[in-house]
This record gives structure tokens, C-alpha cells and sequence, in this order.
């Protein structure tokens, strides 16, 4: 059983930046494809990064390309969520996920999230 705890959110005006980080139990997690979603009121939980086992290859949902960046510590077990030119539209609760493996499977671990709130 691996437990994901998410950090760093909070309220930040929009072209605001805010750091999340993901910290994991087991050290198994650093062998763990790793994603970010985000679940806005009302919504569905959506895709926003990933990033493989080693970091060498990220992906980014449309609508944070250029501005977000997920990285890796596996020496300390954590994944990071650097997060840019804050908009709006990017209030969400976010949450990491392991194992990612593709937006279509559903990671079974995940973390119990953190608010992001995003004012004009």
C-alpha cells in the first residue's frame, strides 16, 4: 500500500505560481509512472501531467502546456507540480495518482489532494 500526500496549495492571484509536491510511503513508488488531475466544483476529475518512473518523459493536458511543469525526486520520493502564469480557470482541487500508466487507466493510489484557488 502506497500513501500519497500532496502539498503546497493555497490562494494565489491569476499570473501567481505555486509549487505542489507529492510524497510518498514506499520507496516502490520511485519505480511508478506518477500523475497530477484536478477536480474544479462540478466537474470531472481531469488529466493535467504526468511523468514516467525515471522523468525522462512528461506530458501535459492542452490546457497547462507552457505553464506547468511536473518533475521527480526519486531520492526522496516525491513529484512535483510547478505551476506558472496561474490562471482562473486553474482552481481545482489536485491530486497526484500512481501508478500512471495512461489517461485511460486508473491509477490505483491516490493522494486525499490540495485546494488550488486562483483569483483575478
Amino acid at each position: 500500500q502506497v500513501q500519497l500526500v500532496e502539498s503546497g496549495g493555497g490562494s494565489v492571484q491569476a499570473g501567481g505560481s505555486l509549487r505542489l509536491s507529492c510524497a510518498a510511503s514506499e520507496r516502490t513508488f520511485r519505480m511508478y509512472g506518477v500523475g497530477w488531475f484536478r477536480q474544479a466544483p462540478g466537474k470531472e476529475r481531469d488529466f493535467v501531467a504526468s511523468i514516467t518512473w525515471s522523468g525522462g518523459s512528461t506530458y501535459y493536458a492542452d490546457s497547462v502546456k507552457g505553464r506547468f511543469a511536473i518533475s521527480r525526486d526519486n531520492a526522496k520520493n516525491t513529484v512535483y507540480l510547478q505551476m506558472n502564469s496561474l490562471k482562473p480557470e486553474d482552481t481545482a482541487v489536485y491530486y497526484c495518482a500512481a501508478p500512471f500508466q495512461s489517461t485511460g487507466v486508473r491509477p490505483r493510489y491516490w493522494g486525499q489532494g490540495t485546494q488550488v484557488t486562483v483569483s483575478s
